[in-house]
Protein backbone atom coordinates (compact mmCIF):
# COMPACT_ATOMS: atom_id res chain seq x y z
CA UNK A 1 0.00 0.00 0.00
CA UNK A 2 2.72 2.58 0.84
CA UNK A 3 6.81 2.55 0.29
CA UNK A 4 9.32 0.54 2.78
CA UNK A 5 9.88 3.54 5.48
CA UNK A 6 13.12 4.73 5.52
CA UNK A 7 14.92 2.72 8.82
CA UNK A 8 16.50 5.12 11.63
CA UNK A 9 18.96 3.83 13.98
CA UNK A 10 18.87 3.41 17.28
CA UNK A 11 22.09 3.40 20.16
CA UNK A 12 21.70 2.41 24.15
CA UNK A 13 22.09 5.81 25.97
CA UNK A 14 21.60 3.95 29.04
CA UNK A 15 21.65 0.43 30.97
CA UNK A 16 20.01 -0.43 34.11
CA UNK A 17 22.95 -1.70 36.09
CA UNK A 18 23.37 -4.69 37.08
CA UNK A 19 23.07 -3.51 40.85
CA UNK A 20 19.77 -2.27 39.89
CA UNK A 21 18.21 -5.60 38.93
CA UNK A 22 15.93 -7.82 40.09
CA UNK A 23 15.95 -11.88 39.80
CA UNK A 24 14.64 -12.99 43.62
CA UNK A 25 11.70 -10.73 44.48
CA UNK A 26 7.98 -11.85 44.05
CA UNK A 27 5.33 -9.35 43.48
CA UNK A 28 1.61 -9.67 42.17
CA UNK A 29 2.97 -8.33 38.89
CA UNK A 30 5.36 -10.93 38.90
CA UNK A 31 3.06 -13.94 40.19
CA UNK A 32 0.80 -13.51 37.31
CA UNK A 33 3.61 -13.52 34.66
CA UNK A 34 5.00 -17.46 35.77
CA UNK A 35 7.02 -17.57 32.68
CA UNK A 36 9.04 -14.74 33.17
CA UNK A 37 11.06 -13.46 36.20
CA UNK A 38 11.66 -9.51 35.45
CA UNK A 39 14.79 -8.10 36.48
CA UNK A 40 12.70 -5.24 35.49
CA UNK A 41 10.26 -3.70 32.67
CA UNK A 42 10.83 0.19 32.06
CA UNK A 43 8.01 2.36 31.21
CA UNK A 44 6.71 5.93 30.94
CA UNK A 45 10.50 7.90 30.49
CA UNK A 46 9.63 11.58 30.12
CA UNK A 47 12.17 14.50 30.13
CA UNK A 48 12.50 17.18 32.88
CA UNK A 49 13.44 21.18 31.82
CA UNK A 50 17.45 20.02 33.07
CA UNK A 51 17.66 16.82 30.53
CA UNK A 52 16.93 14.59 33.22
CA UNK A 53 14.65 11.74 32.19
CA UNK A 54 12.40 9.82 34.45
CA UNK A 55 11.43 6.29 33.89
CA UNK A 56 9.40 3.42 36.24
CA UNK A 57 9.87 0.27 36.80
CA UNK A 58 6.77 -1.81 36.87
CA UNK A 59 6.74 -5.08 38.63
CA UNK A 60 9.43 -3.97 41.22
CA UNK A 61 7.45 -0.37 42.44
CA UNK A 62 10.29 1.75 41.01
CA UNK A 63 11.08 5.43 39.76
CA UNK A 64 14.37 5.86 38.26
CA UNK A 65 15.90 9.26 37.38
CA UNK A 66 18.35 9.14 34.90
CA UNK A 67 20.78 11.51 34.31
CA UNK A 68 21.92 13.31 30.91
CA UNK A 69 25.43 11.16 31.13
CA UNK A 70 23.14 7.73 31.09
CA UNK A 71 23.83 7.01 35.14
CA UNK A 72 20.40 5.78 36.96
CA UNK A 73 19.20 7.34 39.70
CA UNK A 74 16.40 5.60 42.60
CA UNK A 75 14.16 8.21 43.19
CA UNK A 76 11.98 6.21 45.05
CA UNK A 77 10.21 2.24 45.60
CA UNK A 78 7.09 1.54 47.04
CA UNK A 79 4.20 -0.30 47.08
CA UNK A 80 2.88 -0.13 43.88
CA UNK A 81 2.94 -0.50 39.49
CA UNK A 82 4.02 2.30 38.14
CA UNK A 83 3.28 2.65 34.15
CA UNK A 84 3.21 5.87 32.81
CA UNK A 85 4.72 8.75 33.82
CA UNK A 86 4.78 12.72 32.69
CA UNK A 87 6.43 15.71 34.36
CA UNK A 88 3.66 18.55 35.28
CA UNK A 89 4.50 22.11 34.90
CA UNK A 90 5.64 22.69 38.92
CA UNK A 91 7.99 19.73 38.75
CA UNK A 92 5.89 16.68 40.03
CA UNK A 93 5.78 13.41 38.74
CA UNK A 94 2.15 12.22 37.92
CA UNK A 95 2.43 8.49 37.68
CA UNK A 96 -0.53 6.20 36.44
CA UNK A 97 -0.16 3.17 38.84
CA UNK A 98 -2.14 -0.32 38.04
CA UNK A 99 -2.91 -0.81 42.09
CA UNK A 100 -3.04 2.92 42.98
CA UNK A 101 -4.78 5.12 40.00
CA UNK A 102 -3.11 8.57 39.68
CA UNK A 103 -0.18 9.67 41.82
CA UNK A 104 2.28 12.30 42.06
CA UNK A 105 5.75 11.92 43.44
CA UNK A 106 8.33 14.44 44.20
CA UNK A 107 11.31 14.11 42.55
CA UNK A 108 13.66 15.53 45.29
CA UNK A 109 12.38 13.13 48.26
CA UNK A 110 10.27 10.51 46.58
CA UNK A 111 7.60 11.26 48.28
CA UNK A 112 4.07 10.23 47.28
CA UNK A 113 0.66 11.73 47.52
CA UNK A 114 -2.73 10.14 46.01
CA UNK A 115 -4.12 12.31 43.28
CA UNK A 116 -7.39 10.10 42.16
CA UNK A 117 -7.52 6.33 43.31
CA UNK A 118 -11.40 6.26 42.26
CA UNK A 119 -13.45 6.99 39.45
CA UNK A 120 -17.05 7.83 41.07
CA UNK A 121 -16.54 5.69 44.16
CA UNK A 122 -15.44 2.38 42.25
CA UNK A 123 -12.10 1.02 41.51
CA UNK A 124 -10.07 1.69 38.39
CA UNK A 125 -9.69 -1.34 36.16
CA UNK A 126 -5.69 -0.35 36.30
CA UNK A 127 -5.06 2.66 35.18
CA UNK A 128 -1.95 2.59 32.22
CA UNK A 129 -0.52 6.14 30.81
CA UNK A 130 -1.44 9.59 30.65
CA UNK A 131 -0.93 13.25 28.54
CA UNK A 132 -1.43 16.78 29.74
CA UNK A 133 -3.23 19.09 27.59
CA UNK A 134 -1.83 22.80 27.70
CA UNK A 135 -4.15 23.82 30.20
CA UNK A 136 -3.09 21.74 32.76
CA UNK A 137 -6.07 18.67 31.86
CA UNK A 138 -5.11 15.47 32.33
CA UNK A 139 -6.07 12.55 30.04
CA UNK A 140 -5.41 9.17 31.20
CA UNK A 141 -6.65 5.31 29.69
CA UNK A 142 -7.85 3.00 32.75
CA UNK A 143 -6.64 -0.84 30.76
CA UNK A 144 -6.97 -3.38 33.30
CA UNK A 145 -6.75 -6.76 31.58
CA UNK A 146 -9.14 -5.69 28.81
CA UNK A 147 -8.35 -6.72 25.18
CA UNK A 148 -10.38 -8.53 22.79
CA UNK A 149 -12.24 -10.78 25.23
CA UNK A 150 -13.25 -8.07 27.07
CA UNK A 151 -13.59 -4.65 25.48
CA UNK A 152 -14.31 -2.56 28.43
CA UNK A 153 -11.82 -0.23 28.93
CA UNK A 154 -12.04 3.61 29.18
CA UNK A 155 -10.67 6.94 28.65
CA UNK A 156 -10.90 9.45 31.46
CA UNK A 157 -10.07 13.80 31.96
CA UNK A 158 -9.31 14.71 35.07
CA UNK A 159 -10.08 18.84 34.70
CA UNK A 160 -7.45 20.58 36.50
CA UNK A 161 -10.23 22.04 39.26
CA UNK A 162 -10.77 18.00 40.25
CA UNK A 163 -13.96 17.17 38.34
CA UNK A 164 -13.32 13.52 36.56
CA UNK A 165 -15.26 12.95 33.28
CA UNK A 166 -15.21 9.57 31.41
CA UNK A 167 -14.72 10.09 27.64
CA UNK A 168 -15.36 6.96 26.43
CA UNK A 169 -15.76 3.54 27.47
CA UNK A 170 -15.91 -0.17 25.38
CA UNK A 171 -12.27 0.23 24.19
CA UNK A 172 -10.41 -3.42 23.66
CA UNK A 173 -6.93 -2.55 25.78
CA UNK A 174 -6.57 1.07 25.75
CA UNK A 175 -3.23 1.97 25.98
CA UNK A 176 -0.90 5.09 25.23
CA UNK A 177 -2.39 8.40 24.54
CA UNK A 178 -1.62 11.77 23.01
CA UNK A 179 -3.20 15.04 22.17
CA UNK A 180 -2.58 16.35 18.40
CA UNK A 181 -0.90 19.72 18.16
CA UNK A 182 -4.29 21.35 17.80
CA UNK A 183 -5.57 19.53 21.12
CA UNK A 184 -9.06 18.69 19.13
CA UNK A 185 -8.45 15.20 18.86
CA UNK A 186 -6.82 12.45 21.29
CA UNK A 187 -4.67 9.74 19.82
CA UNK A 188 -5.16 6.18 21.47
CA UNK A 189 -3.14 2.85 21.46
CA UNK A 190 -5.25 0.15 21.47
CA UNK A 191 -3.08 -2.61 22.33
CA UNK A 192 -5.13 -5.65 21.63
CA UNK A 193 -6.53 -4.55 18.67
CA UNK A 194 -2.89 -3.79 17.38
CA UNK A 195 -4.64 -0.48 16.39
CA UNK A 196 -4.22 3.75 16.84
CA UNK A 197 -7.77 5.09 17.75
CA UNK A 198 -8.38 8.93 16.88
CA UNK A 199 -11.14 10.43 19.41
CA UNK A 200 -12.36 13.89 17.95
CA UNK A 201 -12.94 16.19 20.84
CA UNK A 202 -16.39 18.09 21.55
CA UNK A 203 -17.14 20.95 23.94
CA UNK A 204 -18.30 19.44 27.22
CA UNK A 205 -16.36 16.35 27.66
CA UNK A 206 -18.18 14.50 24.83
CA UNK A 207 -16.34 12.48 21.75
CA UNK A 208 -18.25 11.90 18.63
CA UNK A 209 -17.49 9.78 15.64
CA UNK A 210 -13.87 7.59 17.33
CA UNK A 211 -12.51 5.74 14.61
CA UNK A 212 -9.32 3.78 13.39
CA UNK A 213 -6.92 6.01 12.58
CA UNK A 214 -4.08 3.44 12.35
CA UNK A 215 -4.52 -1.01 12.05
CA UNK A 216 -0.61 -2.18 12.44
CA UNK A 217 0.54 -5.70 11.52
CA UNK A 218 2.78 -7.89 13.19
CA UNK A 219 4.77 -8.34 16.43
CA UNK A 220 4.10 -10.07 19.69
CA UNK A 221 2.02 -7.19 21.49
CA UNK A 222 0.94 -3.64 20.26
CA UNK A 223 1.11 -0.54 20.13
CA UNK A 224 2.17 0.55 23.51
CA UNK A 225 3.46 4.40 23.92
CA UNK A 226 2.76 7.11 21.21
CA UNK A 227 4.02 10.64 20.71
CA UNK A 228 3.73 13.49 18.31
CA UNK A 229 6.09 15.99 16.68
CA UNK A 230 6.51 19.50 16.03
CA UNK A 231 4.98 19.17 12.51
CA UNK A 232 1.79 16.94 13.24
CA UNK A 233 3.72 13.36 12.49
CA UNK A 234 2.91 10.44 15.10
CA UNK A 235 5.44 8.28 16.68
CA UNK A 236 4.27 4.84 17.80
CA UNK A 237 6.17 2.45 19.90
CA UNK A 238 5.17 -1.38 18.42
CA UNK A 239 6.36 -3.49 21.52
CA UNK A 240 6.92 -7.03 20.54
CA UNK A 241 8.25 -5.66 17.32
CA UNK A 242 11.10 -3.66 18.80
CA UNK A 243 10.12 -0.71 16.15
CA UNK A 244 9.05 2.88 16.61
CA UNK A 245 6.88 3.82 13.55
CA UNK A 246 6.95 7.40 12.58
CA UNK A 247 3.66 8.54 10.66
CA UNK A 248 2.65 11.34 8.92
CA UNK A 249 -0.51 13.31 10.59
CA UNK A 250 -2.50 11.57 7.29
CA UNK A 251 -1.22 7.85 8.55
CA UNK A 252 1.42 7.63 5.94
CA UNK A 253 4.59 5.80 7.02
CA UNK A 254 7.57 7.97 7.04
CA UNK A 255 10.51 6.41 9.25
CA UNK A 256 10.75 2.90 11.37
CA UNK A 257 13.34 3.43 13.88
CA UNK A 258 14.79 -0.08 14.53
CA UNK A 259 15.60 -1.31 18.63
CA UNK A 260 19.45 -2.11 18.70
CA UNK A 261 18.64 -3.99 21.48
CA UNK A 262 15.23 -5.80 22.45
CA UNK A 263 11.74 -6.15 21.08
CA UNK A 264 10.31 -4.60 24.07
CA UNK A 265 10.08 -0.97 22.94
CA UNK A 266 7.44 0.25 25.35
CA UNK A 267 7.75 3.98 25.52
CA UNK A 268 9.00 7.15 24.42
CA UNK A 269 9.99 10.99 24.69
CA UNK A 270 11.58 13.60 23.00
CA UNK A 271 14.55 15.10 24.30
CA UNK A 272 17.82 16.23 23.65
CA UNK A 273 19.12 19.70 23.30
CA UNK A 274 17.40 20.69 20.46
CA UNK A 275 14.31 18.14 21.27
CA UNK A 276 15.04 16.16 18.33
CA UNK A 277 16.14 13.16 20.07
CA UNK A 278 13.58 10.12 20.10
CA UNK A 279 14.51 8.00 24.17
CA UNK A 280 12.82 4.79 23.88
CA UNK A 281 12.32 2.23 27.06
CA UNK A 282 13.37 -1.08 25.96
CA UNK A 283 12.15 -3.10 28.51
CA UNK A 284 13.73 -6.62 27.33
CA UNK A 285 17.14 -5.35 28.00
CA UNK A 286 16.71 -2.82 30.75
CA UNK A 287 17.94 -0.04 28.25
CA UNK A 288 17.12 3.51 27.49
CA UNK A 289 17.78 3.68 23.60
CA UNK A 290 18.28 6.92 21.67
CA UNK A 291 16.90 7.62 17.76
CA UNK A 292 17.74 10.96 16.33
CA UNK A 293 14.90 11.95 14.23
CA UNK A 294 14.30 14.39 11.50
CA UNK A 295 11.91 16.66 13.39
CA UNK A 296 11.70 18.05 16.99
CA UNK A 297 9.26 16.77 19.29
CA UNK A 298 6.28 18.88 20.40
CA UNK A 299 7.16 20.38 23.03
CA UNK A 300 5.23 19.09 26.18
CA UNK A 301 3.08 20.53 29.37
CA UNK A 302 6.28 20.78 31.50
CA UNK A 303 8.29 22.70 28.99
CA UNK A 304 5.34 24.95 28.42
Amino acid sequence: MYAVPENIQTRVFARLPDALRITDRKTSWVEARQHVRPHSFLEGPSIDRNGNLYCTDIPYGRIFKVTPDGTFHLVTEYDGEPNGLKIHQDGRLFVTDHKRGIIAVDPDTGAITPIMERAYSEGFRGVNDLCFARNGDLYFTDQGQTGLQDPSGKVYKLHNDGRLSCLISGIPSPNGLVLNREETMLFVNVTRANAVWRLPLLPHDRVAKAGVFLNLSGGLSGPDGIAVDAEGNVAVAHTGLGTIWLFSRLGEPLYRVRSCAGLKTTNIAYGGPDNKTLFITESESGSILAADMPVAGHPMYSHT
